[in-house]
């Protein structure tokens, strides 16, 4: 899993069938100082956060059992809103 701040939506208006009803965003890990950095990661949105929220992401095929149907083509997903940590 990683600890990552959401820096924003993604909007894609033609995507596969099955993630219709989920929302995309973009979230970046964060480092041992609790500063946003490294590369964006596009997501798919299984809990409801806001920009600037700190998330847990899980990602590989640990991703789909987040959902329902586990047949949906996702590499990541967010799992859980962070509400405090200690480094």
């Amino acid at each position: 899993m990683l600890i990552c701040e959401v820096q924003g939506k993604c909007v894609s208006t033609i995507k596969n069938k099955s993630l219709q009803g989920y929302s995309l965003i973009i979230v970046q890990k964060i480092n041992k100082k609790g500063i946003p950095s490294g590369d964006l990661i596009v997501t798919i949105d299984t809990i409801g956060c806001s920009v600037g929220e700190k998330v847990l992401v899980t990602k590989g095929s640990s991703a789909r059992f987040s959902l329902e149907n586990n047949n949906i083509p996702i590499d990541s997903a967010v799992i859980g809103i962070i509400d405090e940590y200690n480094l």
